[in-house]
């Protein structure tokens, strides 16, 4: 995981603003009083109808080894103000130098669909320590959500073929490779290029040759053959460096020879021209052949718009690698995570609720410690309502539409219920028993099955209903009332 990699303290691996927020709380005293911040999203990414929630693995490996170690604190003690003078006080980065983790976390364990507004984690401790956590948190999870939601839709448009993960080489850096892979994977990708991903989280590798294996020999047909000949058992030939069906046939030629030889060709890729048209005609090649067993295998800046087009057409694809547009996300390079107070713990002891406020309604904070319950009957996924775990009745539970609460709606005693965070950290500790790539996974196809086609389908979706807990929605209408200084209409 993330020590796999870097073998240093990423304490650091923050914004200067949270460190210089957190000296302002031990200047004034407050660096221990109890708070709760929540992380979440305002917007499905892609225009889509859910998302994916991936990164909580990296952000358990993050927080195990959580410390500003003595080059840390060295570091700091260089920053200047504006005035030439230190820009941290001495006792404070003392105070640093021996802070232990103590906060408790909640979160959606990875794998699980979830929608705008929903806590994805809960951070619960020292208000200090909460701040510090911010940006590191939604760069971890931010990112790899995003990427599995992407990749979610991909293989959803593949309708049940295999997507292979190429991205490596087009990925932003190191990180972006490595997090893009493991996303990738846990959104539905069968296997990935990228061999240290392999490595790390034990994804299935996939690969073969390039443009510049076939380049080097005087032709075609003797490239195939010395490939063949290298590796009888990984044989899938690119066929489009100079004449894509002139390629098919040479590969033919060399699948024949190797079945006489007790191998099987697996496959041909095509990386370039008319994928659809010439999947069928590299397929009628294949079969004349008796090579009814060879994939057909395409590449070349696929997305589920994409493949959704080729598969409309009658394409004969059976497996796709995808790259640039699944490990950038290239329609949406960001998903637009953020991290907001919800609860202060006053000088009397007392939780009180905080609200960020804002013209623009769908950005107006919810104050709280929040919890996600989801409503599910035969069928699957009916609702999810959020509530507060401070003060909610949840007996009978009425849904107050998020933008819009005039629309109410009661939720029966008939339908199951279930939490959606769950404990992870626990003063300072890991209480989160580790899940393997494959048991996410599988979470993923059994989630996106609890939810309608309409939510799940790619243009349009059908707008999954989520919304507050009665109380909840009283308790936010009236801290609103509160941070304008107006009454609260009877």
């Amino acid at each position: 995981m993330l020590t796999n990699i870097y073998e240093t303290s990423l304490a650091l691996l923050t914004d200067l603003y949270q460190l210089t927020m957190s000296q302002g709380y031990w200047k004034s005293g407050r660096s221990e009083r109890e708070a709760v911040f929540h992380l979440f999203f305002r917007s499905n990414p892609f225009q889509g109808g859910y998302t994916i929630a991936a990164g909580l693995e990296y952000v358990l490996d993050y927080l195990k080894h959580f410390r500003f170690t003595a080059e840390d604190i060295e570091y700091l003690s260089e920053l200047k103000g504006n005035d030439g003078e230190p820009l941290f006080a001495t006792e404070f980065l003392t105070y640093l130098s021996e802070l232990k983790f103590s906060c408790d976390l909640d979160a959606v364990p990875e794998g699980t669909v979830v929608f705008p507004h929903e806590p994805l984690v809960r951070v619960k401790g020292p208000i200090l320590q909460c701040q510090l956590l911010e940006t590191a948190l939604l760069n971890l999870v931010n990112f790899q959500t995003l990427i599995a939601t992407k990749s979610a839709r991909i293989c959803a448009a593949t309708g049940g073929d295999p997507v292979l993960e190429f991205g490596l080489r087009r990925a932003q850096g190191i990180d972006g490779g490595l997090a893009a892979s493991r996303a990738a994977y846990i959104g539905g990708c069968a296997a990935t290029s990228n061999v240290l991903a392999g490595k790390l989280f034990e994804i299935p590798v996939r690969g073969t040759h390039a443009h510049s294996w076939v380049m080097s020999f005087d032709d075609e047909l003797s490239a195939f053959e010395e490939y063949a000949h290298a590796m009888p058992n990984n044989c899938v030939f690119l066929v489009d460096t100079y004449d894509t069906l002139d390629g098919v046939r040479n590969a033919i030629q060399v699948g024949l020879r190797l079945r006489e030889t007790g191998h099987e060709m697996v496959g041909i890729r095509l990386d370039s021209g008319d994928l659809a048209q010439l999947s069928i005609e590299a397929r009628q090649l294949l079969d004349e052949a008796g090579l009814t067993n060879v994939a057909i295998v395409a590449s070349n800046d696929l997305d589920e718009a994409v493949i959704t087009s080729l598969k409309s057409q009658g394409a004969t694809i059976a497996v796709w690698g995808v790259g640039t547009r699944l490990v950038t996300a290239y329609d949406q390079p960001a998903l637009g995570g953020v991290y907001k107070l919800g609860a202060v713990k006053n000088e009397a002891g007392e939780w009180e609720p905080k609200l960020k406020l804002s013209e623009q309604a769908i950005k107006t904070s919810t104050p709280g410690m929040l919890q996600v319950r989801r409503f599910q009957n035969e069928s699957g996924a009916v609702a999810d309502v959020m509530y507060n775990e401070f003060n909610a009745r949840l007996d009978t539970v009425v849904m107050v539409d998020l933008l819009d609460p005039t629309q109410r709606r009661p939720l029966g005693g008939d339908l199951k219920a279930v939490n959606l965070l769950v404990p992870v950290v626990r003063n300072g500790d890991i209480v989160y028993r580790h899940e393997s790539l494959s048991i996410i996974r599988e979470r993923v196809e059994q989630q996106l099955a609890l939810f309608h086609v309409g939510v799940r389908r790619h243009e349009n979706p059908q707008a999954y209903p989520v919304g507050l807990e009665e109380q909840l929605h009283e308790l936010k209408t009236e801290w609103i009332h509160r941070a304008r200084g107006t009454q609260i209409p009877l």
